[in-house]
């Protein structure tokens, strides 16, 4: 059954729904994708910007939590390949990447920072998953690539992170 919610007889987008909706969950993803605040606000408004544009395409096979999320990464990696960001590296602050009010624990800093030290494909798998807590099935969807596949790399993702993260005592 096609998702039809907040959408007109002509297939327009509710943009104003959608980014009510989606926004901060697109922002944090594009941010701890990016690692830089400003891209990855900037990935957001792209984001929008194809979704708008493509809504007709949208056929409701998926949900559309997960259509704008693939668009969401796509817009995200074509970042990445930029030759401009490959020898520019910003990072923001931690305080940032987390955009909560009071200041984390040491626990979640270090954490994230090892999630961030990841290889991409393992860093999106445990972001998806964790962060945005989706199952594996819609993880594959949005990536496209087989269930199993994620199922590994997040196993391995959760290896390396074990083992980087050794010795600390999480109480």
């Amino acid at each position: 059954m096609p998702y039809t919610e907040g959408t007109s007889s002509t297939n327009q987008p509710d943009m104003e729904r959608i980014v009510e909706q989606y926004g901060t969950t697109l922002l944090r993803m594009c941010f701890l994708y990016l690692k830089d605040k400003q891209l990855a606000e900037d990935a957001v408004q792209d984001t929008f910007i194809k979704v708008y544009r493509n809504y007709h395409q949208f056929q409701g096979q998926a949900h559309e939590k997960t259509w704008i999320l693939r668009i969401a990464i796509n817009v995200c990696k074509d970042y990445l390949r930029c030759a401009w960001h490959r020898k520019v590296t910003t990072v923001e602050s931690l305080a940032d990447v987390l955009e909560q009010s009071s200041p984390p624990p040491a626990e979640d800093k270090l954490l994230v920072e090892k999630v961030m030290q990841l290889k991409p494909k393992y860093r999106e798998v445990l972001l998806l998953y964790y962060y945005q807590d989706m199952k594996i099935s819609q993880i594959a969807e949005i990536l496209q690539t087989p269930e199993s596949t994620i199922s590994v790399r997040l196993k391995r993702a959760r290896e390396q992170l074990k083992k980087q993260l050794e010795g600390w005592d999480w109480d």
